[in-house]
């Protein structure tokens, strides 16, 4: 009998001293979560709240893939005209405008292409928007390539410009020197990414040093090749690579006469033209029937107004124009 109570007794004092080890450890275990808990709270108050992104707004196509080059993840680079869309005689839009307003930097073509963008801006009302001009001290070509028409009083596809021609992009070596006002640009606007704007800057302007190495390479081979077209786009590519663009076709868009076709007929023969371009996303019934009259295969040249909105784009799209030209001018 004593000893079923000093079991009993025994029991009991283990089972308390057990219960009291399980209170101190679970008063343990929450005390150290607590812990973790302020200590987190505490340094994230300590820990200063990142700025927001600066706000980049680029008016068209080109413009953006050069500005998100040198942005890369730095800034938020938005496009005011969606690839595709005519730029020569563009309508601004309210989102163009709110676009604006709220942006830290507007970075433009310029040469006259945007013929919008003046009265968006004043609409906007952004006092503290820096303004970048990719083609500040870039010498534009002001002559035109001779117009041949086809019909009267038809849409002029020649696009004048007061400023002269704006197509500088697709010349690989003006491309680094707006490559290089927009970096600056944006390190007056954004001095805290000066090192990343800087960088990323010298890797694309080093491809753009390597496209034209291969533009000089292979366009020597086919010295004053003549071509024409319907945009006054390229005079720069000629000028660049010797080169001769020598008319640009003004279409008709709806009906063709015989006497249409046989003007620009006329012009080829006049211009001993080796090569006949169109752009991307263009179905034009005067080019096709002018390519089988003449026996000339009816290629595409991108001025890359359309396209993907990928940096890279810019190489992608211009080495298809090298293998074009270089074929056509054979």
């Amino acid at each position: 009998m004593i000893e079923t109570d000093v079991s009993l007794r025994i029991g009991r004092f283990r089972g308390k001293i057990l219960s009291l080890m399980a209170l101190l450890m679970l008063t343990m275990f929450y005390g150290c979560t607590e812990t973790k808990q302020v200590a987190q709270t505490d340094t994230e108050q300590s820990e200063p709240a990142k700025p927001p992104k600066t706000k980049v707004v680029t008016t068209f196509l080109p413009v953006y893939l050069f500005t998100k080059a040198v942005a890369g993840d730095a800034a938020d680079v938005e496009i005011l005209v969606q690839p595709g869309t005519e730029i020569h005689e563009y309508q601004a839009t309210p989102a163009n405008v709110k676009a604006i307003a709220t942006a830290n930097v507007l970075v433009k073509n310029g040469l006259g292409i945007e013929e919008f963008l003046a009265d968006t801006v004043k609409n906007a009302q952004n006092t503290k928007l820096v303004a970048i001009d990719a083609s500040k001290g870039i010498q534009a070509i002001n002559e035109i390539s001779p117009i041949e028409k086809t019909a009267k009083e038809e849409k002029d596809h020649n696009h004048e410009h007061g400023d002269g021609n704006p197509h500088v992009w697709l010349d690989p070596v003006l491309a680094k020197q707006q490559v290089v006002n927009i970096r600056d640009g944006l390190i007056a606007a954004d001095a805290a990414n000066k090192a990343t704007y800087e960088a990323n800057a010298a890797a694309y302007i080093q491809e753009l040093e390597n496209l034209n190495n291969e533009f000089q390479q292979t366009l020597q081979q086919t010295p004053n090749c003549t071509f024409i077209t319907f945009h006054d786009a390229f005079p720069y590519v000629a000028k660049r690579y010797n080169l001769k663009q020598l008319a640009v076709v003004e279409i008709p868009e709806d009906q063709l006469s015989p006497t249409d076709i046989q003007k620009v007929v006329n012009a080829v023969k006049k211009y001993k033209v080796k090569a006949l371009f169109s752009e991307p996303g263009v179905d034009n019934k005067l080019f096709t029937s002018l390519s089988k009259d003449l026996n000339l295969t009816l290629r595409t040249l991108d001025s890359l107004e359309t396209g993907e909105t990928n940096p890279q784009y810019y190489f992608k799209a211009m080495k298809s124009n090298l293998e074009t030209l270089s074929t056509a001018c054979k």
